[in-house]
C-alpha cells in the first residue's frame, strides 16, 4: 500500500469519529500516504495529521456539478485502496485496486465508530484505536495564553450550544452545575461557534466561578487545544464533546433526543447522561454533577488517564 484515499464525513463530530479508521489504516500500512476527502468545516481537523497526503474538499452545496469536479480531481490518481465511509457510491467511480464501503459490511457494534471500523476490519483486523485530533504548537500556544486569564489550573470547559433546540440543556442548569461544582473547579471556559454566543453570554452572566468566554473566537484546533488543558468538559450533543474526548479530557455529554448509544463521544474518558423521556429539561444539575464527580474519580484512578 502506497496511496490510500479515505472519504470521510461532513459534520465535525462525525469527522472525529472517523479518525480511528484513519489511525488503523496507518498502523497497518505505515508506509502509505492517505489522501482525505472531507468538507470545508471539518477539514481543519486533519491539517496536521503527519501521514496524510492531500486534503480534497467536497462541496455538497455545489450539487452534481461539484461532484463531477471532485470526480475529475480524484480520478487523476490511481489508489491502492479507497475507503468510503459516506456510502454514496463515489468509490466505485474512481480508479483503485480495491474499494471498501459500508455496503454489505457488518458493524463491529452499535456505535458509529464500530460501524466505520466494520468497513475495514476484514483488511486490518478488529482493533479500534481511539479518536484523534492532531494539534500544532501554535494552537497550544494560543490556549496557554488565553488560559492565563483564569485563576488556578482546574478548569471546567462548557459547551452550552448545539445545532437543534431540543438538544440544548437550559442555560440556568449550566449555571446551577457550576455552583454545585464550585469547590472542585477554579474557573469555567465557555466554548462554541458564533451562533452560540448569546447562549454562552447568558451562562456567563450568572456563573459563581471566574469564566473565560471564547465562544465564536477560536478555530477547531484552538478549541481542541483549550479542551486539552481543561480538567473536564460538560456540554450538549455537539462536535465539542468529540473534540474533548479525542484530546483525552474527561467528557460528559447531556442527551435528550437522539441516539447516545451510537453517537456519544468515543473513548476511555467519555460518558453521557440522558434526561427522562428523552427531554433535557428533565435532567437536573444535581444528576449531572454527581455523574461528573463519579466520572472524574474513575478517570483519575486510571493510570493511563490523560
Amino acid at each position: 500500500m502506497r496511496r490510500i484515499l479515505l472519504i470521510t464525513l461532513s459534520n465535525i463530530g462525525d469527522a472525529v469519529l472517523t479518525t480511528p479508521v484513519l489511525e488503523r489504516l496507518h498502523q497497518c500500512f505505515p508506509g502509505a500516504v492517505v489522501d482525505i476527502v472531507t468538507d470545508q468545516r471539518s477539514s481543519e481537523l486533519f491539517t496536521h495529521c503527519p501521514y496524510r497526503g492531500e486534503i480534497i474538499l467536497k462541496h455538497k452545496r455545489q450539487g452534481w456539478r461539484g461532484l463531477l469536479r471532485l470526480m475529475r480531481t480524484l480520478r487523476r490518481t490511481r489508489y491502492d485502496l479507497i475507503v468510503d465511509l459516506r456510502t454514496d457510491g463515489l468509490a466505485y467511480l474512481l480508479r483503485a485496486h480495491r474499494a471498501l464501503t459500508k455496503w454489505g459490511r457488518r458493524p463491529l457494534g452499535p456505535h458509529a465508530v464500530q460501524h466505520h471500523m466494520g468497513v475495514i476490519t476484514a483488511l486490518t483486523g478488529p482493533d479500534i484505536p481511539p479518536t484523534r485530533v492532531w494539534l500544532d504548537d501554535a494552537s497550544r500556544a494560543f490556549a496557554a495564553e488565553k488560559l492565563e486569564e483564569l485563576p488556578g489550573n482546574r478548569w471546567l470547559a462548557v459547551g452550552p450550544g448545539a445545532n437543534w433546540l431540543p438538544k440544548i440543556w437550559p442555560v440556568h442548569r449550566f449555571r446551577e452545575l457550576a455552583s454545585l461544582l464550585a469547590d472542585y473547579f477554579d474557573g469555567v471556559v465557555l466554548l462554541g461557534g458564533p451562533k452560540d454566543r448569546e447562549r454562552s453570554q447568558a451562562v456567563g452572566e450568572g456563573l459563581c466561578l471566574p469564566h473565560l468566554d471564547l465562544t465564536g473566537r477560536t478555530g477547531l484546533l484552538q478549541a481542541a487545544a483549550l479542551l486539552e488543558r481543561c480538567h473536564a468538559f460538560v456540554g450538549n450533543d455537539s462536535g465539542l464533546g468529540h473534540l474533548a474526548s479525542a484530546v483525552g479530557t474527561p467528557t460528559l455529554i447531556v442527551f435528550g433526543p437522539g441516539q447516545p448509544e451510537r453517537y456519544h463521544p468515543w473513548g476511555r474518558y467519555a460518558t453521557w447522561v440522558r434526561g427522562a423521556q428523552e427531554r433535557l429539561e428533565n435532567l437536573s444539575a444535581e444528576t449531572v454533577a454527581e455523574r461528573l464527580r463519579s466520572h472524574l474519580s474513575l478517570s483519575l484512578r486510571d493510570p493511563q488517564s490523560a
